[in-house]
């Protein structure tokens, strides 16, 4: 955009040339405009061409509808969106996002998960259609909204299934909550997320950890203070191919259109305030214990490719917790659970399954 804008303002100006006869004459460079032209056109219309290049063709499309939904009021003023797809008679899944996505992000568990089990989606408040509340956007207000949605779904002990910053708040409610977590969870399944700062599990952790304090907080903070200018550069971003191209970092070699498209979209439509206020409570956010005294069953799945949280985040978990589990899934990188789909769904099935019976 700086670019066009540029050779718009350059051309415009042109060059003041003086002719044989002595008058001023304004030359202009025609490349100048149509390089500002066809920037232009990138501009809007770019990931169009992006898009194809960056994944592959669906085997299976992901199913983005919502439906099967309610509003529900959550903890001090937050609104949830909550979705359930399934008997209520069966065992029940409460699925949580990763931040800067949205419950639509589980279209392939709940179409597989939802004929054994009762499957809930919900909106972690700040994302997708659910609101904060006086608590604001923070990993202990996830938590305690998490902790009100399972009293209201069942009356029975429920399978926590999450993915990053949504394992996060499953750890969260273990530390905050360590009594209704025993009392009221069955299993827990944390896919692709860390058990401390993720700047810590990340690659390159230690440049950085390094940059956290004068680099990346600061700029989370004027994020959240331009929030109505991040939007914006961030749809210019999607609409040229640039987000696509930063969320592919996320995906490994199995993406397909469909995956790629909708995480471009949800880190693009969720607000960027938000988004900033989530980074910053995970920049200050701990629970390498919260799972060590409990006895609830912990299976931990990671990408051996996870380039946002390494594999070893998932291996210390699972070493952490007395009943915990490992599952290291080939060429998975931090959206496993989307371009590996089959594998994550069976391996929460079968570790649902075995904890229900329990």
């Amino acid at each position: 955009m700086a670019a066009l804008i540029y050779l718009g303002w350059s051309w415009y100006e042109g060059d003041l040339l003086r002719s044989v006869d002595g008058d001023l004459i304004r030359v202009r460079e025609d490349w100048q405009l149509w390089t500002a032209a066809v920037l232009l056109l990138w501009s809007v219309v770019g990931g169009m061409i992006v898009k194809p290049l960056l994944s592959k063709r669906d085997r299976r499309v992901l199913d983005t509808e919502r439906k099967n939904s309610r509003q529900m009021a959550g903890v001090n003023g937050a609104s949830l969106y909550v979705e359930s797809h399934g008997s209520k008679t069966l065992p029940t899944l409460i699925l949580t996002h990763g931040w800067g996505l949205d419950s639509t992000i589980w279209g392939y568990a709940k179409q597989d998960l939802s004929s054994a089990f009762n499957v809930v989606t919900w909106d972690l408040p700040g994302m997708g259609m659910s609101k904060p509340g006086e608590d604001g956007v923070n990993l202990p207000a996830f938590a305690a909204n998490l902790k009100h949605l399972i009293e209201q779904v069942s009356y029975d002990k429920v399978i926590l299934v999450s993915h990053s910053i949504g394992g996060m708040t499953t750890q969260t409610l273990a530390r905050d909550y360590p009594e209704f977590f025993e009392a009221r969870v069955a299993g827990v399944v944390l896919l692709n997320t860390s058990y401390t700062n993720p700047l810590k599990t990340m690659i390159l952790s230690k440049l950085v950890l390094a940059l956290q304090k004068p680099l990346i907080e600061p700029m989370m903070m004027i994020t959240r203070w331009l929030t109505p200018l991040a939007w914006l550069s961030g749809w210019q971003s999607y609409f040229n191919g640039m987000s696509h191209l930063a969320n592919r970092i996320g995906f490994g070699s199995s993406v397909t259109h469909s995956q790629l498209e909708h995480t471009a979209l949800l880190s693009t439509r969720n607000s960027p305030g938000a988004q900033a206020l989530g980074n910053l409570s995970m920049f200050h956010w701990d629970a390498t214990e919260a799972l060590a005294g409990s006895t609830v069953p912990v299976l931990a799945i990671g990408g051996k490719v996870d380039l946002v949280t390494k594999v070893e985040a998932s291996e210390t978990i699972a070493s952490i917790a007395p009943r915990g589990s490992l599952l290291k899934v080939e060429d998975a990188n931090h959206m496993g659970f989307l371009e590996r789909f089959e594998d994550y769904n069976a391996a929460i099935s079968a570790f649902a399954t075995t904890s229900i019976v329990r």
